[in-house]
């Protein structure tokens, strides 16, 4: 019989690729939860309207990228590309909004694009996201930057290029756009790829995301948003930029930042990180004014980002789990049920470990435990059994062994453990 093999695009997570997960999330929670932070869960399958209207039918995403089918009634569902459009949703259907009320929440969990699996960035994929609704402060913003650089800091990456743009707001962006339309048409229209062709006029904004190489040299020179925003953007921006500046956090101004999501509105941001070597994308986002309202909502104020957990897990590598603090080895058979029972209760006490099933000559136990990486092996043997002690060996200090009674052990455990 042929195996089942798993689906192209997604990813088995064995304990030392999955510990690097949960390490990312601790951290995660941590410190988000310094900045107030917490946690909301939601669902990974929404409604298709909910990404077409709120990510935006133009983007790559909804046009390519999303797992979409119908239901058994034929309503149309995708298995959600992205965080945030599903977080609004909820904070709108909960009726979180209160006028002065600041929220915030992030969350983690699965992501789904139908793109070609690379290294790094798969079909079904993770992400950390922070979301934060009811102020449109750009001190907001600039937090939230804080938060995001602590945590990559906090989980062993210093070499960060932080790239900040705006993209100016309702009021001004129509009249660059329009720019942009006149430049494209005005240069080597037919040179550009078939899909900037297509959206240069419903969504130039992003012909300047396309990663095609003529079409990158095209846009060299097109305007820039900043030379366009209005004055209440460009004071909203220069708040940005000096609280960064105060609290040291390096930046570099990128006009071509657009991100590839419709949704983005004056501060827009990405973090890179260089400690592989060559520069890797792994945090981004920005201030998503009008997403609040756009799905059904009062007109809130949000800001927020995403980091994508399978890029993080490549810069830090894989990492052991945490060693178990006992193994009970059983060199006699009488002992088996007596071993069940001593496990049971160090876990009852908070300790972790296992206890051997079947008996087991003392090296083929000792090479077991040195597998399980584990702190103590308690041995069970007859001389013990008949005694009613256990013998307890040091994994990893020069410690002589010892036995003592079993209930002297359990009496007194984090002496020995």
């Amino acid at each position: 019989m042929s195996k089942i093999q798993k689906i192209k695009g997604f990813a088995d997570l064995f304990p030392k690729q999955s510990a690097v997960f949960s390490f990312l999330e601790e951290t995660a929670k941590r410190v988000f939860g310094q900045y107030s932070f917490s946690e909301l869960r939601t669902p990974i399958l929404e409604k298709t309207e909910l990404f077409t209207k709120g990510i935006g039918e133009d983007t790559d995403v909804v046009g390519k990228e999303m797992f979409t089918f119908p239901d058994k009634k034929g309503r149309m569902l995708t298995l959600r590309p992205e965080a945030t459009a599903g977080v609004v949703r909820a904070y709108v259907e909960a009726n979180e909004y209160q006028p002065g009320k600041i929220s915030r929440y992030f969350t983690f969990g699965a992501m789904f694009r139908y793109e070609r699996p690379q290294k790094g960035r798969q079909r079904q994929f993770h992400q950390l996201n922070a979301e934060m609704f009811g102020t449109a402060a750009p001190q907001a913003d600039a937090e939230i930057i804080f938060m995001l650089t602590q945590f990559l800091h906090e989980i062993g990456l210093e070499k960060l290029t932080v790239e900040l743009n705006s993209l100016g707001c309702t009021e001004c962006r129509p009249k660059y756009k329009e720019s942009l339309i006149k430049y494209y048409r005005e240069k080597d229209f037919d040179k550009l790829c078939e899909d900037c062709q297509r959206r240069s006029d419903t969504n130039p904004l992003r012909v300047l995301d396309c990663k095609n190489p003529t079409c990158q040299e095209i846009v060299k020179d097109a305007p820039k948003v900043t030379e366009h925003i209005c004055v209440d953007c460009a004071e909203h921006f220069k708040v940005v930029c000096s609280l960064l500046d105060e609290a040291g956090v390096e930046y570099v101004l990128n006009p071509r930042l657009v991100r590839g999501l419709d949704y983005y509105q004056r501060t827009t941001f990405e973090i890179s990180s260089q400690d592989i070597g060559s520069q890797t994308a792994v945090a981004g986002g920005g201030r998503y004014d009008g997403l609040v309202k756009q799905l059904g909502g009062a007109d809130v104020a949000g800001i927020g980002f995403a980091c994508g957990m399978e890029r993080l897990a490549l810069l830090l590598g894989e990492k052991e789990p945490a060693p178990r603090d006992f193994f009970i080895a059983v060199t006699d058979e009488l002992a088996i049920n007596t071993a069940q029972i001593i496990a049971l209760k160090l876990r009852r006490m908070g300790y972790s470990g296992e206890a051997s099933y079947t008996s087991a000559s003392m090296k083929s136990a000792l090479r077991y435990a040195d597998k399980l990486s584990v702190k103590n092996v308690l041995i069970l043997g007859a001389d013990e059994f008949a005694k009613k002690s256990v013998s307890i060996k040091s994994m990893h200090k020069e410690k002589a062994q010892e036995t003592v009674l079993i209930e002297t052990f359990l009496g007194a455990a984090k002496d020995y453990l």
